[in-house]
């Protein structure tokens, strides 16, 4: 088995030979991802913000003695709230992700991904919970906390296997009326389904104040459709066969995957929503930690979280 290279990018070689999403998730997160997302928001929480003057009204239990004592003034302790944070995960379990050119497929770069996202967001003491879909729920871990959870959302996440159509929009409006608790919400996917109802779905999400962020899953091969000979083209969720020129069909479909990527960002970006696209061939960790990184300077800037 490989051994863990934490001081180096993990590429998906690496995460392929590690043995189960334990490692998979510690061996991406640990050293690179972690990193406390405390709220701006001012509270009860045990972590010291700043003094500032008492006014008529304030809680005398919040008053600092010690600073009363050497100066004769009146100032009222504030305080970081520290919030719960509750992410849930929607992994695409349906068989257009069992596809890779490689040694693994986009179902194990997204479940890879989820399991770190998992390992990240319960580490910091945090909520998360897993949904495994196609057409419809599959597989449900209610979102918690604690060992027991990771260890519940790794192995639902290492028993699944992708399989049924694929129908993202209705999962979307499905869970969004579901959600009690503001929640962000990620869905890792291919997004290989009819936009309109998915971006039906997102904004339902955003309406009612959750914060999606949409992670797309992408093989290169698929990107690139840089094939050289005739191939017969076994369509996935019982679209049948085809022989085909990949050359003739290259050009019409980059041109209409580009076209439908760009739609599902231009919809993503009018409602404020994230964007992160995955290749299976790219480093996981460098991946997210570019993100990770770009959204912990928004939140200090006073955007979303």
């Amino acid at each position: 088995m490989a051994q863990a290279r934490t001081d180096k990018r993990l590429d998906p070689a690496v995460l392929d030979r590690l043995e189960g999403l334990e490692l998979v998730a510690r061996s991406v997160v640990e050293g690179t991802l972690s990193g406390h997302h405390r709220s701006p928001l001012r509270g009860s929480s045990a972590e010291f913000a700043q003094h500032r003057e008492y006014v008529s009204g304030d809680e005398l239990r919040r008053l600092d003695w010690k600073v009363f004592a050497r100066s004769d003034r009146l100032v009222v302790k504030e305080m970081f709230e520290e919030t719960t944070l509750a992410c849930h995960l929607l992994v695409d379990a349906s068989e257009s992700m069992a596809f890779g050119s490689l040694e693994w497929t986009k179902f194990d770069y997204a479940r890879w991904c989820a399991a770190a996202l998992a390992h990240l967001v319960i580490g910091e003491r945090d909520t998360s919970g897993l949904v495994l879909f196609d057409d419809k729920e599959r597989t449900k871990v209610p979102p918690a906390s604690g060992e027991r959870q990771k260890r519940a959302i790794w192995t639902a996440l290492e028993n699944a296997e992708p399989k049924g159509p694929t129908g993202l929009g209705n999962v979307l409006k499905w869970f969004a009326g579901r959600l009690r608790k503001r929640s962000i919400v990620v869905v890792l996917s291919d997004f290989f389904d009819e936009l309109p109802p998915v971006v039906e779905g997102l904004r339902r999400l955003v309406h009612d104040g959750h914060e999606p962020i949409l992670v797309q899953v992408l093989d290169p091969l698929e990107r690139s459709f840089d094939i050289q000979r005739l191939v017969r083209l076994d369509g996935l969720e019982n679209t049948g066969l085809l022989k085909v020129d990949p050359k003739a069909l290259r050009q019409a479909y980059v041109e209409e995957l580009g076209a439908h990527n760009r739609e599902l960002v231009r919809h993503a970006a009018s409602m404020g929503i994230d964007h992160v696209l995955l290749d299976t061939s790219e480093s996981l960790e460098a991946v997210l930690r570019t993100y990770l990184a770009h959204r912990k300077v928004r939140a200090r800037g006073g955007g979303r979280r």
